[in-house]
This record gives structure tokens, sequence and C-alpha cells, in this order.
């Protein structure tokens, strides 16, 4: 079936949607060459149109232990081409099927070079696809410049658990886990260096979190505007100075704003598992995996926070620690899924923390 990516600007890109139905959400690119089932079920892609840059997508099918989320969280797919017979031994499945049984659209045959671009230059925007069944394409064109930008957005209470659980029950250390839209991959990483977790739900308090019977308290990658989360960023800053603190992604950024500092949305963000970053404390590289469309401004920050890592390619702030107290955070995910494991030492560093503050 024939179609177009329509963006909020009114630029349109044509292709196919081969499972017969659109969608609508934020495009945005990601680099990351594999991985395409760990990129649409990660939580922080909430409310995303994903164009992958590699032009082949679902050759090894779907594997159930590759999920990131529940279910498959990104508002749409887009590529150049799209396998509907994967081929790997243990595949459970293809791409295509896969997505169709979640409703989640899918546009193939479509210049993701020329897309990638666009969006490089002139920024993730607002996009809706719109098949032509759906009618008149300055319909179309109506509708998508209606859609609401990304900033403002409050996303997390769609993707967090609902109910408290534990994982890990007789770890070495007790830890509250904040759940914005966690990964699998973290809680495998935290449960993997001998944590006890307890995992809240995004609005939990700082009488739940920083509890007594806590050793420290894990904030979690997300979707959405960081500036829209008011409430998060109150009850951790009710818990800054009662117990080691570490967090990632959005859990960085709301850190950052618990320290009294901003956030501002990236011109197209950082996203793929091939992103260079400077560890100022060691002064190593790593390449790492990331995907976020806000950052922390460095220049609102107090001066007891340090900048400890800066990505290469644009100087933005990828890890802070507080100079005084047991915090630190990470903008990159050093759990990857996908992408490389450079930055894997940060979850014994947090282990670490808690040894020294608990001795």
């Amino acid at each position: 079936m024939r179609a177009h990516l329509i963006l909020k600007d009114g630029t349109l890109f044509r292709g196919r949607a081969p499972l017969g139905f659109g969608g609508s959400g934020e495009a945005v690119f990601t680099t990351a060459m594999a991985g395409y089932q760990e990129i649409l079920t990660d939580p922080s892609f909430a409310g995303q149109m994903v164009c992958m840059t590699f032009p082949e997508q679902g050759i090894y099918g779907i594997h159930a232990d590759l999920n990131e989320g529940t279910r498959p969280w990104a508002t749409g797919l887009l590529c150049r081409r799209l396998t509907f017979d994967p081929d790997h031994t243990r595949s459970e499945g293809d791409l295509a099927g896969w997505l169709k049984r979640h409703r989640v659209p899918v546009m193939t045959d479509l210049d993701t070079r020329a897309l990638t671009q666009y969006l490089r230059d002139g920024g993730a925007q607002p996009s809706l696809l719109w098949t032509e069944v759906d009618g008149d394409l300055d319909a179309g064109v109506a509708k998508a410049k209606a859609l609401p930008e990304m900033t403002g957005q409050a996303l997390c209470a769609e993707v967090s658990c609902r109910d408290r659980y534990e994982l890990n029950a007789g770890g070495t250390f007790r830890v509250a886990v904040l759940d914005g839209g966690i990964k699998q991959s973290i809680l495998d990483q935290l449960v993997g260096v001998g944590l006890h977790l307890e995992v809240f739900p995004w609005d939990a308090p700082a009488s739940e979190l920083a509890d007594a019977r806590f050793h420290g308290l894990f904030l979690s990658n997300g979707p959405g505007d960081p500036a829209a989360l008011s409430g998060m960023q109150k009850e951790i800053e009710a818990c800054v100075g009662k117990l080691p603190i570490f967090g990632i992604c959005l859990g960085h950024q709301l850190l950052g704003q618990a320290f009294g500092g901003r956030t501002f949305k990236l011109k197209f963000g950082h996203r793929g598992a091939n992103q260079p970053v400077h560890d100022l404390t060691t002064g190593r590289i790593e390449i790492t995996a990331q995907n976020h469309g806000f950052a922390v401004d460095e220049a609102s920050l107090p001066p007891d926070i340090e900048v400890t890592h800066r990505h290469l390619s644009d100087g933005t702030v990828e890890g802070l620690r507080h100079t005084k107290l047991p915090i630190f955070s990470l903008q990159h995910h050093p759990e990857a899924s996908p992408g490389p494991h450079d930055a894997h030492p940060a979850f014994r560093r947090f282990v670490e923390l808690m040894e020294t503050f608990h001795k």
C-alpha cells in the first residue's frame, strides 16, 4: 500500500505501508546497525517513530529474550527494506508479523538516508504515516501540522510499572529503583552485580524511595521531556543526601534538575550504538549506546556538581557526580542492548559507592 511520511513542517517522504495502517510520533533516527527488537521495545522510544539508518531490517527475526519492555513502545518503524522471511535458527517469528500483532505501523521503501539527513539538519519533529486509504493528502498535511511537539510531554506514566515488585531477594544491598520506563537489560545488570531490587512506579514518593531499609537508589531511563516531570524531580530532590544514588539517561536528567540545573532539547538527539564519550575522570574514550533527545545544561549546574563525561561530537554533558555526596549519573546507557559494553563498569561503581557509604 502506498504511503507518505508527513513531517510537521509539511515535508513529504514517499514509501509503502505493508501492514495497511499508519500512525504518528516524533520522527527520530538511530545509527545502530542491529538491535531493532531491543530498540522498538525500549520504553524510552515511547511516542517516537524510529528511522533505522541501516537499510535491511528483520533479517534475524524476533526472539522473546531480546525484549527490553513488555511490548513495542515505539509508535512506528521507518526503514528502507523489511525482511518477511528471517534467516536465523532460533527465530520465533518475523518482524512484520510481530509488529502487526502489536498494531505498530511500518513504512518501507523509504529513502532513509534523505530522511536522516533532513532530521539531522532540521531537527527531529512530529510526523504522520499517512496511507492511501486515509484520505486526501492535504488532510494528512493538516493533521501532521497539528501534532504536538515532544517538548512538554510527560510520558513516564504510560510506560512505568503499575505496582511495586522485587527482584533478586537476598542480594548484597537493597536498592530502590524508580521506574520511569526501565529497560530489562538495566534490571539484569543491577541483578548481575548482586543487588536486591525493589522497583517502584514513576510517582513513588521520597518517603518510600529513601526508606531506611534501602542502601541505595537507582533512577531509570524513560521517555519524554524531563522538564515536564516536576513531581518526580521534587521527590528525587528530597532523596539527595540520604543514600547513594545512580541515575541513567532520564534519571541523569532528573538528577541534574534536582541539583538546580536545567535541561534542553537537542536538535536531533543521540540515538545509536556508536556514540563516542570522553570519561574525564580516567581519560578513556568509550563507545556507548545512547537514546535521548534532551540533555542537561552544563551552565545551569551549581559548583558542587562535576561533569565527569562529555560527548565528543557536540560537547554535551554525558555524566555528572556530586563532589560531596555519593551520587553520580550517566546520560548514555552502560547496559547497551544493543551496543558495546565499554561503560559496563558503572554498575560495579554503584556497588562500590554503597560499600563505602555503609561501612
